[in-house]
C-alpha cells in the first residue's frame, strides 16, 4: 500500500547507511573496499526491510491471534519472532554477499554485534512507528515543532462520520460484541482516509472525526472519501454479514471553515480543535437522520467543490440546524450508481 512505500524507502536508506557505517567502525582498514562497502550497505538494507516486515505483520489483520493475548505475552511473541527472523536473515545474507561464507570470526565477532543493533534499531522503529499510530504523524510532527503550543487557527475541512442505530445495536447485541463491530468498522475504513489524504483527528464511541488542510485545489477528495468508505464496506458486506449478522451503515456530515487549534491538558496532553465549525460539522451529521439522508454538506465547503458528472446534488436551501441560532446551507450528495437507501 500506498502509505508503507515512503517509510520502507527511508528505512532502506538508513539500513544502507548503518550498513556502511557499521563496516567503517568495526572491520579492518584493509577491508574498507567500495566491494566491501557495498556488501555492508545490501546487508544493512536487508535487516531493516526484514524487521519492517516483521513489524508490518503484527500490525496487520494477520496478527489478530497474537492481540488476543495479554500485552505482555504479546511482546514476548514480538520480539522472540523478531529476533528469529533477524538472525535467520543475518546468517542468509552473509552467506550470499560474501563468497567465503560465514567463518568463524563472523559468527562470534560481528554476528552478535549485527544481531544486537539490528533488534535495538527496529525496536526503536517500532516505538515511533506506535506513536505515530497513537497520535497522527501530521500531529506528532506539529507537536514536536511546537506548531499548537499556542492556539493557532486554520482552515480545515471536517467530516463526521457517525454508525447508524448503535444505541439499538448494543441492546441487541451487547456493549461488547458492538465494541467489536466499531473496532473493525474504524480499521477497514481507515486506508479510504488516508489514501484520501485525510487525518483522524478522534474516535468518540460510535463516531470518527476526520480533517483536512483547506488546500488551493477543489476539495472533492472529501466527498471520494465518504464514498470510498462506502464502496469498503460494501466490499465487505458478506463478512460482516457471516460475522456480526449486519452491515454497517453510518452517515456523514461535511463542513469546512476556521478552527482553533491547541494543545490541552498536562499529564495527558492532546491536541484539540474548538470553533463553530466542529459544531455545524457535528450538527450536519445528526440532521442527516432528519433529512433522511447519507450525506450532507454545507455551502462553505460545497462552493470548495466541483462535482463530477457521477455525483448527484441535491440542494436544501438554508436549514436551521439543531442548536444554532444562525440557518446553515445544506447540499445532499449522493452519486448516481450504487445510491444506498436513507
Amino acid at each position: 500500500m500506498r502509505r508503507y512505500l515512503v517509510p520502507t524507502i527511508v528505512l532502506a536508506a538508513i539500513g544502507l547507511s548503518l550498513g556502511c557505517l557499521f563496516r567503517y567502525i568495526f572491520n579492518q582498514a584493509d577491508e574498507g573496499s567500495v566491494a566491501n562497502y557495498l556488501r555492508s550497505g545490501l546487508h544493512g538494507t536487508g535487516l531493516a526491510l526484514t524487521g519492517w516486515a516483521v513489524h508490518l505483520y503484527f500490525t496487520s489483520r494477520s496478527s489478530a491471534w497474537v492481540r488476543r493475548w495479554p500485552l505482555i505475552v504479546e511482546l514476548l511473541i514480538r520480539s522472540a519472532v523478531m529476533a528469529i527472523v533477524v538472525a535467520a536473515a543475518a546468517i542468509g545474507l552473509e552467506a550470499i554477499l560474501y563468497q567465503h561464507g560465514i567463518g568463524e570470526r563472523w559468527l562470534l565477532g560481528d554476528y552478535p554485534k549485527i544481531i544486537i543493533l539490528t533488534f535495538v534499531f527496529t525496536t526503536l522503529v517500532g516505538a515511533i512507528y506506535e506513536l505515530v499510530r497513537l497520535v497522527g504523524s501530521r500531529v506528532l510532527l506539529n507537536v514536536i515543532l511546537g506548531r499548537y503550543r499556542r492556539p493557532t487557527r486554520e482552515e480545515r475541512v471536517l467530516l463526521f462520520l457517525d454508525l447508524v442505530g448503535s444505541t439499538s445495536l448494543a441492546e441487541q447485541m451487547g456493549e461488547l460484541r458492538v465494541q467489536e463491530l466499531l473496532t473493525r468498522f474504524f480499521f477497514d475504513i481507515d486506508e479510504a482516509i488516508t489514501s484520501h489524504g485525510g487525518e483522524v483527528h478522534a474516535y468518540v464511541g460510535d463516531e470518527v472525526i476526520v480533517t483536512w488542510r483547506v488546500s488551493a485545489k477543489p476539495e472533492n477528495r472529501t466527498i471520494d472519501c465518504f464514498f470510498a468508505i462506502r464502496d469498503k464496506i460494501a466490499a465487505r458486506a458478506d463478512w460482516y454479514r457471516r460475522e456480526f449478522g449486519l452491515v454497517p451503515e453510518f452517515r456523514a456530515g461535511l463542513h469546512a471553515g476556521p478552527v482553533v487549534i491547541s494543545q490541552c491538558g498536562d499529564s495527558r496532553r492532546e491536541v484539540a480543535y474548538f470553533g463553530d465549525t466542529m459544531n455545524v460539522a457535528a450538527r450536519l451529521q445528526a440532521h442527516c437522520k432528519d433529512a433522511s439522508r447519507t450525506l450532507l454538506v454545507s455551502g462553505d465547503l460545497f462552493r470548495l467543490l466541483r462535482p463530477g458528472p457521477e455525483l448527484v446534488v441535491e440542494a436544501l436551501g438554508s436549514t436551521l440546524l439543531r442548536g444554532r441560532v444562525a440557518p446553515v446551507e445544506v447540499f445532499a450528495i449522493d452519486r448516481h450508481f450504487g445510491r444506498s437507501p436513507p
